[in-house]
């Protein structure tokens, strides 16, 4: 029940922050960081005892009895669907990640949000709960129902919150999203049924249905929905339209959640699901699917050299990053599933901050034109800094985990294809240029003489540089010492690795 009890303390918290508006301008905020600090404590509470480390080290992908966590009630069962929850390591680590950065989400939207604060607060704390369902939820109807409702209250952020084209962009990201969802409704649906014709009875269960016997055209088409649906949301080539649109329109705290917790749904998918359920299927498509995260990494670097909205360009370097994390998991190794975990986590942290810093100097500035922005490093030092920071970070500077988690990727994938791997590591170099002209443009040079007052040019304050160094603290803990991560992912990830093979030889 404990997964349970974390989506009911976050939705329970998302009425009274929408409820509390009506005390003050500052009750919805605390609430909702209260909700989330409450469901991070309880989370670590259960899972620090005394077995901890023999059940991550020895649970088994096939065995639910063995994971961390797992709750199996009936729910419709003439058609085999359950509500069925479970907990390894991977996805303690994906919800640990959701819920660290729903904090700085909260703590960036601050003093951002000028209307509505109680529904705002409540969207955020919903959206959190609908990603850990999706990261917990081992039915596979129950997993698209998470995987839709989570995008119900992303859309009202955008909608309602949003910049000037806000309309535009939230119902690009809900077509988008929700389209590439049915087509992964569909390929469950058929599991199912392709389930009842082997066994008797219908079944969306995961443990079901891994191995599950299937003719090689039948499993290619279902394997199609599940990968176009996640990578829609990774976004890898050519389907990552959506993102920069929704992340530069998108407030603050909704550009946090987009790229640090959302885009990560897209891959956890494909490592829970896409692969493992059609292990034929995928290792025949992995060629292609590698070819587009090379392409992605080329491409989102290079349309970042174009950008001249701030949030914009982090936009499109998130595309590039995640080409790597595509390329990562078609290389399907445990090198490179390793540098996926480490670079989902590091990226994460990375991009949260920089749109966090983006909100703030729009907040600030009132544009995102980095032709507007030039000298800002001697108003605002602490800022200046900490995009710097995050900066060399995000472009993999070594002692950074974004560092590991690309440099274990390129290791894995060189054993699968070294011509990837050197054209995959054109990536460093492309992020490099565009990442420092980022913060050229807007954080160096003479002060731009046309921008008048400077008096709202405040530097960060504590609140901000307290969320800054949290992250800080992460990354560079995650880059000298990533054992411990790794150790949590690495009993997964092997029983992942064994199921594909085991799908093979069969």
């Amino acid at each position: 029940m404990v997964i349970v009890t974390l989506i009911i303390i976050l939705l329970i918290g998302g009425i009274i922050a929408l409820l509390s508006e009506k005390l003050s301008e500052e009750a919805p905020r605390v609430t909702a960081l209260l909700s989330i600090l409450v469901s991070l404590i309880y989370l670590m509470l259960q899972i620090i005892k005394p077995d901890y480390i023999t059940v991550i080290t020895q649970s088994s992908l096939s065995d639910p009895a063995s994971w961390l966590m797992h709750l199996k009630l009936e729910w419709i069962p003439a058609f085999g669907i359950s509500i069925e929850f479970a907990l390894d390591g991977l996805s303690l680590l994906m919800v640990a990640l959701t819920l660290i950065l729903g904090a700085v989400a909260v703590s960036a939207s601050w003093t951002d949000i000028k209307k509505h604060q109680g529904f705002f607060e409540a969207n955020v704390l919903w959206t959190l709960a609908g990603v850990i369902g999706v990261f917990t939820a081992l039915d596979l109807f129950l997993f698209f129902l998470f995987w839709e409702v989570m995008l119900i209250p992303m859309y009202f952020i955008i909608a309602i919150w949003g910049h000037e084209n806000r309309s535009y962009a939230a119902m690009k990201f809900f077509i988008f999203t929700q389209a590439s969802g049915l087509l992964m409704l569909v390929s469950s649906i058929a599991l199912a049924v392709i389930y009842k014709e082997v066994n008797g009875q219908y079944s969306f269960s995961y443990f079901d249905l891994i191995n599950l016997p299937k003719g090689y055209l039948t499993e290619y088409l279902l394997m199609s929905g599940f990968f176009v649906a996640f990578v829609v949301k990774l976004p890898g080539f050519p389907f990552h339209t959506w993102l920069p649109d929704a992340h530069t329109q998108a407030p603050t705290a909704g550009s946090v959640i987009l790229a640090g917790i959302l885009l990560k749904t897209g891959a956890y998918g494909l490592i829970r699901f896409a692969v493992p359920l059609f292990p034929s299927a995928a290792n025949d498509f992995a060629p292609m699917a590698m070819a587009l995260g090379v392409f992605g990494i080329i491409y989102g670097a290079m349309t970042a050299f174009a950008q001249t909205d701030f949030k914009r360009l982090v936009a499109y370097s998130s595309v590039s990053h995640m080409g790597f994390i595509l390329l990562g998991v078609y290389a399907w190794n445990e090198l490179a599933l390793q540098g996926v975990v480490i670079q989902m986590i590091a990226h994460g942290f990375s991009s949260a901050a920089l749109f966090m810093i983006a909100g703030s100097l729009q907040e600030r500035l009132h544009t995102r034109d980095m032709r507007e922005m030039s000298g800002l490093w001697k108003f605002m030092p602490k800022m200046g800094a900490s995009a710097m920071f995050f900066i060399i970070a995000s472009l993999g500077l070594p002692g950074f985990g974004n560092f590991i988690g690309e440099v274990l990727i390129l290791l894995g994938l060189y054993q699968v294809s070294s011509w990837m791997a050197v054209a995959a590591s054109l990536g460093l170099i492309t992020g490099a240029i565009y990442s420092l002209i980022l913060m050229q443009k807007s954080f160096y040079g003479e002060p731009n003489a046309h921008r008048g007052e400077t008096t709202m040019l405040h530097d960060f304050r504590k609140r901000e540089m307290l969320t800054m160094y949290t992250m800080m603290g992460a990354l560079v803990l995650l880059g000298i010492y990533p054992q411990p991560i790794m150790d949590v992912a690495q009993t997964t990830l092997i029983g992942l690795i064994d199921a594909v093979q085991l799908g093979l030889v069969k």
